[in-house]
């Protein structure tokens, strides 16, 4: 075990907005001695909020090994590591095995949640995961590639529930993925749309339904970066729907005038 005197911050960097970053997270990067940021994922103006004479990582090329001899030699000396991750860490933050690491080694850690590329893309399609009538469970997976899934967690097996989807790091397999969604269920009908970047400048939101999306993520070469959102969640026209429309959507009870509550009589 070794003998410490630093510390280290697990940092959720948000999407790529550094206005999305949390004010703890800008903290941290501001005060932090030594900061190793996920290059390929993170924005660069991000770590732009870096003190003068703070050392900048991109870990891009470095393996698990090196990123944690970095971090431990840095810990060693008695300075304060800022782990930038994007997104949120716990999300398909691959934090897990640099966290063993510190546990082995007796380092004190403290990870700082971020705002997930899916909660900043369905603010981007300004949507509610979960709606009244609609969708009350959201899944958040992604579909099996070099990586396997475990014992039912394909896709098609989530799909089956019929809930709002969120797919990462999937847009390669974009037509694997729908002729499984529709196996399972879902109808040619039902909203899909793909986020790509969010958060960043060159941005993109492609809106379709399991009929079209495919051709018009082909056309537009997006192959990496891109969150899959499917359901009926994602359709536009709840931001019509008036409250008691004959349409079969219904509002949360939450805000009603005729719902008692702890805090609320009816």
């Amino acid at each position: 075990m070794t003998i410490t005197t630093g510390k280290v911050y697990i940092v959720g960097g948000g999407p790529g907005d550094p206005e999305l970053l949390t004010l703890k997270a800008k903290s941290v990067i501001e005060s932090a001695d030594v900061i190793i940021y996920a290059d390929s994922l993170v924005h660069p103006s991000i770590v732009d909020f870096a003190r003068p004479g703070a050392e900048v990582h991109g870990s891009k090329t470095l393996s698990l090994p090196e990123i944690m001899d970095l971090t431990l030699k840095s810990v060693q000396e008695g300075k304060t590591v800022a782990r930038i991750q994007s997104g949120d860490p716990s999300i398909y933050g691959a934090v897990l095995e640099q966290m063993r690491v510190l546990e082995a080694e007796g380092v004190d850690f403290e990870i700082i949640p971020g705002v997930s590329a899916a909660f900043a893309a369905a603010a981007r399609l300004k949507t509610e995961l979960t709606v009244p009538d609609v969708s009350q469970t959201v899944i958040m997976t992604r579909f099996e590639g070099r990586v396997p899934m475990p014992p039912g967690e394909q896709l098609k097996d989530l799909a089956a529930h019929g809930s709002t989807l969120v797919i990462f790091l999937s847009i390669t397999r974009m037509f694997t993925i729908v002729r499984q969604l529709l196996e399972a269920g879902y109808t040619e009908d039902t909203p899909v749309a793909v986020v790509y970047r969010v958060g960043w400048p060159d941005e993109q939101i492609i809106r379709g339904d399991l009929t079209d999306i495919v051709a018009k993520v082909r056309e537009s070469k997006i192959t990496l970066q891109a969150m899959i959102m499917v359901g009926k969640a994602f359709d536009p026209g709840l931001l019509k729907t008036e409250p008691g429309a004959k349409n079969g959507f219904s509002s949360s009870h939450l805000y009603s005038s005729d719902y008692t509550h702890l805090y609320r009589r009816a």
